[in-house]
Protein backbone atom coordinates (compact mmCIF):
# COMPACT_ATOMS: atom_id res chain seq x y z
CA UNK A 1 0.00 0.00 0.00
CA UNK A 2 1.40 3.85 -0.90
CA UNK A 3 0.71 5.81 2.09
CA UNK A 4 -0.44 9.87 1.27
CA UNK A 5 1.87 12.61 2.10
CA UNK A 6 -0.49 13.58 4.24
CA UNK A 7 -2.87 11.67 6.11
CA UNK A 8 -5.07 13.20 8.75
CA UNK A 9 -6.10 11.42 11.83
CA UNK A 10 -9.19 12.22 13.71
CA UNK A 11 -9.74 11.84 17.09
CA UNK A 12 -13.27 10.60 18.19
CA UNK A 13 -15.10 9.75 20.96
CA UNK A 14 -17.41 6.70 19.56
CA UNK A 15 -15.25 4.46 17.39
CA UNK A 16 -17.62 2.00 16.68
CA UNK A 17 -20.20 4.52 15.62
CA UNK A 18 -17.62 6.87 13.73
CA UNK A 19 -16.19 3.47 12.09
CA UNK A 20 -19.92 2.39 10.76
CA UNK A 21 -20.10 6.23 9.83
CA UNK A 22 -17.03 6.44 7.33
CA UNK A 23 -17.61 2.52 6.37
CA UNK A 24 -21.16 1.38 6.36
CA UNK A 25 -22.76 5.11 5.40
CA UNK A 26 -19.75 7.00 3.82
CA UNK A 27 -18.65 3.85 1.62
CA UNK A 28 -14.31 3.78 2.73
CA UNK A 29 -12.47 0.98 2.99
CA UNK A 30 -11.18 -0.15 5.68
CA UNK A 31 -7.36 -1.24 5.18
CA UNK A 32 -6.63 -1.98 8.65
CA UNK A 33 -7.36 -1.23 12.66
CA UNK A 34 -6.01 -1.95 15.74
CA UNK A 35 -6.98 -2.25 19.23
CA UNK A 36 -6.26 -0.48 22.60
CA UNK A 37 -6.53 2.53 21.41
CA UNK A 38 -9.46 1.69 18.91
CA UNK A 39 -8.10 2.48 15.92
CA UNK A 40 -9.07 2.22 12.02
CA UNK A 41 -7.03 3.73 8.66
CA UNK A 42 -9.65 3.76 5.31
CA UNK A 43 -9.09 4.90 2.03
CA UNK A 44 -11.81 6.45 -0.17
CA UNK A 45 -10.51 6.62 -4.13
CA UNK A 46 -7.67 7.80 -3.51
CA UNK A 47 -7.93 9.90 -0.24
CA UNK A 48 -6.80 8.43 3.49
CA UNK A 49 -7.79 9.19 6.59
CA UNK A 50 -7.22 7.78 9.85
CA UNK A 51 -9.89 7.48 13.32
CA UNK A 52 -8.77 6.87 17.21
CA UNK A 53 -10.97 6.60 19.71
CA UNK A 54 -9.73 9.25 22.89
CA UNK A 55 -8.54 7.37 25.73
CA UNK A 56 -9.76 8.34 29.41
CA UNK A 57 -8.97 11.73 29.96
CA UNK A 58 -7.30 12.66 26.48
CA UNK A 59 -10.54 14.80 25.78
CA UNK A 60 -9.89 17.14 28.65
CA UNK A 61 -6.27 16.73 28.38
CA UNK A 62 -6.66 18.43 24.96
CA UNK A 63 -9.85 20.59 25.87
CA UNK A 64 -11.92 19.12 22.83
CA UNK A 65 -15.55 20.38 22.75
CA UNK A 66 -17.76 19.29 20.16
CA UNK A 67 -17.67 20.05 16.72
CA UNK A 68 -14.27 18.64 16.55
CA UNK A 69 -11.90 20.21 13.71
CA UNK A 70 -13.80 23.56 13.87
CA UNK A 71 -12.12 25.93 11.73
CA UNK A 72 -11.23 23.24 9.09
CA UNK A 73 -12.81 20.52 6.46
CA UNK A 74 -11.47 17.93 4.82
CA UNK A 75 -11.80 17.80 0.85
CA UNK A 76 -12.26 14.56 -0.59
CA UNK A 77 -12.75 13.77 -3.94
CA UNK A 78 -15.74 11.59 -5.02
CA UNK A 79 -16.44 9.97 -8.21
CA UNK A 80 -20.61 10.14 -7.63
CA UNK A 81 -21.91 12.78 -5.25
CA UNK A 82 -25.48 10.76 -6.08
CA UNK A 83 -24.88 7.47 -4.43
CA UNK A 84 -23.33 9.08 -1.39
CA UNK A 85 -26.26 11.27 -0.48
CA UNK A 86 -28.40 8.09 -1.24
CA UNK A 87 -26.79 6.69 1.55
CA UNK A 88 -26.92 9.69 3.76
CA UNK A 89 -30.48 9.82 3.29
CA UNK A 90 -31.29 5.88 3.50
CA UNK A 91 -28.94 6.26 6.69
CA UNK A 92 -31.64 9.49 7.83
CA UNK A 93 -28.04 11.32 8.33
CA UNK A 94 -28.38 14.77 7.38
CA UNK A 95 -26.27 16.93 4.99
CA UNK A 96 -25.02 20.33 5.78
CA UNK A 97 -24.94 21.85 2.78
CA UNK A 98 -27.01 19.66 0.03
CA UNK A 99 -25.08 20.10 -3.90
CA UNK A 100 -23.13 23.27 -4.76
CA UNK A 101 -21.71 23.93 -7.88
CA UNK A 102 -18.26 25.88 -7.59
CA UNK A 103 -16.01 27.65 -10.38
CA UNK A 104 -13.09 28.48 -8.98
CA UNK A 105 -10.01 30.71 -10.38
CA UNK A 106 -6.66 29.18 -9.55
CA UNK A 107 -4.59 31.37 -11.60
CA UNK A 108 -4.30 29.51 -14.39
CA UNK A 109 -4.99 31.96 -17.60
CA UNK A 110 -8.77 32.52 -18.74
CA UNK A 111 -9.60 29.14 -16.71
CA UNK A 112 -12.24 28.27 -14.35
CA UNK A 113 -11.89 25.17 -12.74
CA UNK A 114 -15.07 23.63 -11.28
CA UNK A 115 -16.86 21.17 -8.82
CA UNK A 116 -20.12 19.89 -7.47
CA UNK A 117 -19.87 19.99 -3.66
CA UNK A 118 -21.78 18.75 -0.60
CA UNK A 119 -21.14 18.97 2.89
CA UNK A 120 -21.32 16.59 5.61
CA UNK A 121 -20.49 16.44 9.28
CA UNK A 122 -19.40 13.13 11.14
CA UNK A 123 -20.57 12.11 14.59
CA UNK A 124 -17.78 14.33 15.47
CA UNK A 125 -18.44 17.55 14.10
CA UNK A 126 -15.57 17.03 11.87
CA UNK A 127 -16.53 18.66 8.42
CA UNK A 128 -16.19 16.65 5.39
CA UNK A 129 -16.62 18.63 1.88
CA UNK A 130 -16.81 15.81 -0.33
CA UNK A 131 -16.15 17.27 -4.17
CA UNK A 132 -16.97 15.73 -7.87
CA UNK A 133 -14.74 17.09 -10.49
CA UNK A 134 -16.39 19.30 -13.43
CA UNK A 135 -13.34 19.94 -15.12
CA UNK A 136 -12.19 23.15 -16.45
CA UNK A 137 -13.94 26.38 -18.66
CA UNK A 138 -12.72 29.34 -20.06
CA UNK A 139 -13.46 32.49 -17.99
Amino acid sequence: MKFNALMPELYVVNFQKSFNFYTKILGFKLEYQRTNPHFAFFSYHGSQLMIQELVRDEKEEMKLEHPFGRGMNFEIETPDLSELMKSLEKNNYPLTRGIKESWRDVGIKDKLFGSQEILVNDPDGYLLRFKKDLGEKIK
